[in-house]
Formats: C-alpha cells, structure tokens, sequence
C-alpha cells in the first residue's frame, strides 16, 4: 500500500453532517468542508460514521443507503476494502425507531450485570442487522461531581459496580458481532467542577485505584475490540498524546490488541483546545505515537496533515503501519477483507433492492422482546427512597399529576436516545417510538385520568403556574409531583453532554413548587425523571413517598405507575448518592475520612440517601452469620455465610453488598468501598444461605511507591444493605508479608447463593 493508501484506513468520513444549525458533537461547527469523497474515495477509507445517527432515516432505507455506500468504497480502491461503520449505543442503538432502553445510571441502579448483558446483547444484533459494525459504548467513567452533565451516561460512583456492570454490557455487545468500545480513557468524569472537558487534577494513587479499575476489568474480562480516549488532560497531560495511557498501561501491561480511536475531534483539539500542538501535523504526530489509531468523526489530522509529518521526518512510517495493522486485523475479523464478502445486511437478504419506497417499514428496531426487555431494565431500575407506607397506593380517588415531567413524552430519554440526540433538530419528524407520558401510564395503571398540571417549567423561572398546582394539589386525595431534568446537548437541556450545573439544586422553579405542593397538606410521592441525583429539600421528611429514576427508557413511566400502585415491586438501588445540600460538591460515598462530615468543617456532605440506599415492599430478615475463615495471609482468602429470608407480604429482591473498611493502611483509604455484590430474588417466606469467599486481592490499593500492593493488618467486611445500612460488620485480619499484585489478582468475591440451613 502507498503511504495515502494506509493513511486513508486510519480515518472516519462523517457524510451528511453539517455545519449549519445544531451540533451533534463537541465543536461541530469548526470541522472543515465536508470532504471531496470522488479525490478521497479512490484511496480506501477506513470508518463511515454514523449512517444512522445522523438524520432521521427509516431503518430499511438506512441499511439500503449503507449498503449502496459500502459498494462504492470498496470499488473505488484498488484493494476493494469496504469501511467499518460505527454508531452510538449509549442507551440502545441511536437510530430512529429503535428501543430507546434506560441510560446507564439506570444500567447501574438494577445492580443486574446480567440483564445489562441481555440487554447488549439485543441492541448488538439490530445494530448488526443494518450492517453497522462497531458500538461506542459503554462509558466507564466513574462519577467524581455530580454536577457533571454527563453523570446520566455513567453507570454509578463506585468503580467495582462500574466495571463489572460495564463488563456485562461490552460482553453482551461484542457477542452479537459489534466492536465494543471503551470510554472515555481516562479521567474525564474526574474535571473540575464536573465542567465539560475541564482539566483533571487528580493524583497518579486517584486515577489508579478510582479510574482505571473499570476499564481494566472490562478489558481483562469483556475482550472489547476499540477504546476511546478522553477529551481531557490530567495534571497537563492530554489523554489523546498520553503514550504511558494509551500504550503503555493499556497495550503493554493489560494485554489489549485492539484499535484505539479519537474521541470526535479529540486529536484536533491538542491543537485547538490544549494547546500542545503547533499545527496539525504536530497534533496528529502527537496523538499517532502515543497510540491514537483511527481519527473520527471525519478526516482533519490524519489525512494531509499525518502525510506531511511522515514526509518531513518528524513521524516514523512505522507508526503508521503500526496502526494500520491493528485497522485492518479487526475488518479481517469483521470479514470485511473475505473474498465472499458481501456489503448486503441480513435485514435486506431476500429482497428487492431495486425498489426502495417498498422497503419503507421492512425493518422493526423496536420489536416486542425489545420492550420487553426495556420494560424490565426500567423496573428494576426504579429506586424508592422514602416510603411513609403511602405506597402502594390503594386506588386513590382523585390523583394529581403536577410539575413539568407529567405530561412529557420524552421526559425519560438521555441526550444519547435518537428522539432527543437527533431528533430535537428535526421536530417534523415523529419519534419513531412510542413514548407515553407518566399522565397516560397513570390513566392506564389505575382507570382513571389524574389532573395533570404543569405548575413550571423544568428549568424556567416563572411561576405563574404554581397557584393552579396548589388548587389542584388541595382537591385531590394524592400528589404524584413529577420533577427532574430535559436531556439536551451543550446547553440546550439540563442534563446532557455540556449541559453541566452550577449546584445540585433542582433546575428552575422547580423547588419552589415542591414546596407550594408540600405546603397543601396532601400526601405528595415525588417521582423524579432525572439524569443526576439532586439535593430535595424539604421532599427527604416531609413527602410521603420518593421514587428515583434516572432517565428510564420508553417503558419508564409505566414502571413508575406499576411501582405507584404495586403492581411492581421496586428493587433499585441508587448508584450515586442523593444529597442533603445542593452545593456540598464533590461527594460521593467513596471518600476518606476528612472527606466525610466531622468537627473540621462546618460543611457537611452526609447524603441524604446514601450508595446503594432502596426500599421495597417486602421485608428481608438477615441472621445467623458465620465467620468460617476470619485471618488468613495477604494471598489467602476469607470466608463468612449468613441466612436471608423475605418475611415480607410478597416476592421481592435483596440487593447483598459488600463493603471493605480498611481502618490502618500505608496511604489514606476511602472510609469504605464496595467489593461485591449479589441480586437476590426470593418469594413470600422463602430464605437462601449466603456463603461469602472473599480473596486478599481485592483489599489491594495502590501503596507510596505507585504499586498496587496488599498489607498486612487488621479489615472488616461490612455485609450491607446499602452503604448507610451495615447488617453485619466482621472483623478480619491479613497476615504475612506485603505482597505486590498486578492486572493478574482476582478482582471478584464469590458470592453462591444456596438454600437455607434446615429447609
């Protein structure tokens, strides 16, 4: 291959994008003018992005348009290589009329890695049906600020619940064909003030032991075949040129071997946004030797700009071939280089081509197993926070839905679903799904039509409406007050990519109307339609019920009704904590003890709702533990059981955690951590005994010399409900030397759940 054949493999074209109107993507208006494909073309190209995600465009005609692209491209190089295409799949695959299932957080909230990969799984074989070849997903950054606007695309603030959730997602994708991608690597969630793209100033101990954990499971454990880097610089090293990052940890010591590609513009913004590149020569040398394989979304760094820092010495050649390597092993395994390939998806096999409007609505995307299984990701997703015993509710007469989610069809979607990612630019076209709003999942769930008053808007500040909500709030038997957020892009919502809060308080006026609503003496259950948590006031003692959803998907509000009036049992816990103030940020529950609430500081970041906090309608009994190993070496292993039951009126699910409390170590340690987890379903008056073997490894840190290590000393496991509710706290203790672990240590407990003693 010439060296333009090879650098032509190393780039995206973005066809039917635009600089005009709204941005999809970071910086959008800045790309060039859309490339000369007749000049390109002849060349090889290595990635189409988003055919699908792009502009609303009925499926079957989508996969015809890409067929008929892929055609070209391989026609037109000698070598008759077609290009890999790649779409998002944040929350199922962003195409129009495709299941827009829960965001991540909500992925996180069901503490259910194996429904997750069920979940991957179904949205990897749509994707491939169409002919799309590569996911970018999932996101494993772990919240640091929950002011962060994209808080609802992570899976929660814990790394272990993080990485295994992520795991499941990447396994469940890659075993439907498509390239899962990791991101973004690394440090992104950490930036200041939870600001887009802002710098990170975490330490080397942070990154290691807070940051990297999810993605070296994911990649350990769900093979994925791409990662993509961050946006951001930590400590004034951009990701995209951080050849320790991108070579060194992840090809290097974790073992991957597959491509590494741009976060959209990522290589350009060395130039524009960090300053360490001079030109764009520079910022493609830059990112290309530090590991960088593909530019997306279209070529600006790669194309000329990489030729002419080859031809003036300042880039090896071999670097090139280094990742053209790597580009054209994976459409090897993607069969995109077989003799027999065949650019026809298997959606089109069998059909005519020659007649496109008759293949208008061929393609179903959101089939009924689909929302099937979006339905039971949205229920195990709901998390009840406070339940007075209001809940279920028993048929209320006369319900009042007020506040600015109630009547909203898309009050459930993040930024990533097609309905508000693209669609919001396209208001003449339908959703493409159907969306019902929570006024008619409650007219469904108990037969009759609540009131339904807006009072404000989510995040404008008049009030006028207020006065009618608090009418309509005195006449009616309950409150359902349906708060939260919009999801939007860059400052046009109030979660979202770029749209990141200044405080956790609710947006808007929307405070001031729980309050007025509260104020009435009428039960209130505040449901919450959100993609982060936030602070709720005066709701935490006085409503009668709270229910947390994180952007729940289509089937969302009909898993709230069903929660509201019993039909669903809820068994989501919170992935993030709720706080108590909207200011006292950053907090998570990961913090050490001078992070937490003590006599130094007159601010306190107790939450009102801790990690891993839910409720349910049954009631569990944990008893009967036994310590059965309680020392044992730095390579050894502990061991414990206990006895669960649900005494509870009906079936439900436990959520075990378990917490490792470090009281005496080398480096300061977080108070506690989770280390494991188990989803336990148990009918009315049935138990099960838990038997717990915990390795030393996962009491591993990284120690003063920058190496993970385990110490000797004193532990204790806390077996928890949640991080605020210890069931049983146990002693352990390691013994022996200091022992130095890497990528190779376990990284699990197991927990094997059998039945119980005497049944």
């Amino acid at each position: 291959m010439t060296l333009r054949e090879k650098t032509a493999q190393l780039v995206g074209v973005w066809v039917g994008a635009s600089d005009e109107g709204g941005e999809v993507a970071p910086h959008q208006h800045e790309m060039e003018e859309p490339p000369d494909l007749g000049t390109l073309l002849p060349y090889g190209l290595g990635q189409l992005t988003r055919p699908f995600g792009t502009a609303p465009v009925d499926p079957a005609l989508g996969a015809l348009s890409l067929l008929r692209s892929q055609q070209r491209i391989a026609a037109a190089n000698r070598f008759g290589i077609p290009a890999l295409a790649h779409e998002e799949c944040l929350a199922g695959f962003a195409a129009w009329g495709a299941t827009a299932y829960p965001v991540p957080l909500s992925w996180g909230a069901t503490f259910d890695p194996s429904l997750v990969r069920r979940m991957a799984a179904t949205i990897g074989r749509d994707m491939r049906a169409v002919g799309v070849h590569q996911g970018l997903a999932p996101v494993l950054d772990v919240v640091r600020d929950a002011r962060w606007g994209r808080v609802e695309e992570t899976i929660g603030e814990d790394p272990y619940l993080v990485g295994t959730v992520g795991t499941a997602y990447v396994q469940g994708l890659e075993s439907a064909g498509i390239v899962a991608t990791l991101k973004h690597f690394a440090g992104y969630s950490a930036s200041r003030a939870g600001r887009n793209l802002a710098p990170v100033g975490m330490g080397p101990r942070e990154r290691a032991d807070v940051i990297l954990p999810p993605f070296e499971m994911a990649v350990l454990e769900g093979r994925p075949r791409s990662v993509m880097h961050a946006y951001t610089d930590t400590d004034g090293l951009p990701s995209a040129a951080d050849e320790a990052l991108l070579t060194g940890l992840l090809r290097d010591t974790w073992g991957f071997t597959g491509t590494l590609v741009a976060d959209y513009f990522g290589v350009a913004f060395l130039k524009t946004l960090h300053g360490v590149a001079e030109d764009w020569s520079d910022a493609a040398a830059l990112a290309l030797a530090a590991g960088v394989d593909v530019e997306l979304p279209t070529v600006k760094t790669f194309g000329q700009p990489l030729l002419d820092a080859v031809e003036s010495g300042a880039l090896p050649e071999a670097l090139i071939d280094r990742a053209l390597h790597r580009v054209l092993v994976q459409k090897a395994q993607l069969g995109l280089l077989d003799a027999d390939w065949s650019p026809v998806p298997a959606v089109l096999a069998d059909t005519d081509l020659g007649e496109p409007e008759k293949l208008r609505g061929l393609v179903d995307l959101d089939r009924a197993e689909n929302r099937r299984l979006a339905a039971q990701l949205a229920e195990q997703a709901v998390v009840l926070l406070r339940n007075d015993g209001l809940l279920p509710l028993r048929h209320p007469a006369r319900i009042a839905l007020i506040g600015p989610n109630g009547d909203e069809p898309t009050a459930v979607l993040g930024c990533y679903a097609f309905p508000v990612h693209v669609g919001g630019q396209h208001p003449e076209t339908p959703l493409g799904i159907e969306l019902p709003t929570l006024h008619e999942a409650l007219t469904a769930e108990f037969g009759t039509e609540p009131v339904t008053v807006r009072g404000v808007t989510v995040d404008g500040d008049s009030t006028d409406g207020v006065a009618e909500a608090v009418r309509a709030a005195r006449e009616a038997d309950v409150v359902v007050l349906a708060l939260g957020d919009r999801a939007g892009l860059f400052g046009r919502g109030t979660s979202g990519e770029g749209c990141d809060a200044q405080s956790l308080e609710l947006p808007g006026r929307q405070r001031q109307l729980l309050e007025a609503v509260l104020d009435t003496g009428t039960p209130v259950v505040v449901t919450l339609l959100a993609g982060r948590p936030y602070a709720l006031g005066r709701a935490v003692g006085e409503a009668a019920a709270i229910v947390q959803c994180f952007f729940p998907g289509e089937a969302g509000t009909q898993a709230v009704a069903g929660v509201l009036s019993g039909r669903v049992n809820p068994s989501g816990r919170l992935p993030v904590s709720v706080p108590v103030h909207p200011g006292v940020q950053p907090s998570t529950y990961l913090a050490a003890r001078l992070g937490q609430a003590g006599e130094v500081s007159s601010s306190d970041p107790t939450p009102a709702f801790g990690f891993g906090h839910g409720l349910s309608y049954s009631e569990f009994t944990w008893s009967g533990l036994q310590v059965e190993v309680a020392e044992t070496g730095t390579d050894g292993e502990f061991r414990c059981a206990f006895e669960l039951h649900n005494t509870g009126a009906r079936s439900g699910s436990e959520i075990v955690q378990l917490y490792l409390h470090d009281p005496v170590a080398s480096v300061v340690q977080p108070v506690q951590r989770l280390v494991g987890y188990r989803r336990i379903p148990l009918d009315t008056g049935a138990g099960c005994r838990v038997e717990i073997r915990l390795p030393a490894d996962l009491a591993s840190f990284t120690g003063r010399a920058g190496h993970r290590i385990v110490e000797p000393g004193a532990l204790e496991l806390r077996i928890s409900a949640s991080s605020t509710d210890i069931r049983f706290a146990v002693p352990l203790r390691l013994t022996g030397p200091v022992r130095p672990v890497d990528h190779t240590r376990r990284l699990h407990p197991v927990v094997t759940v059998g039945a119980a003693d005497g049944s």
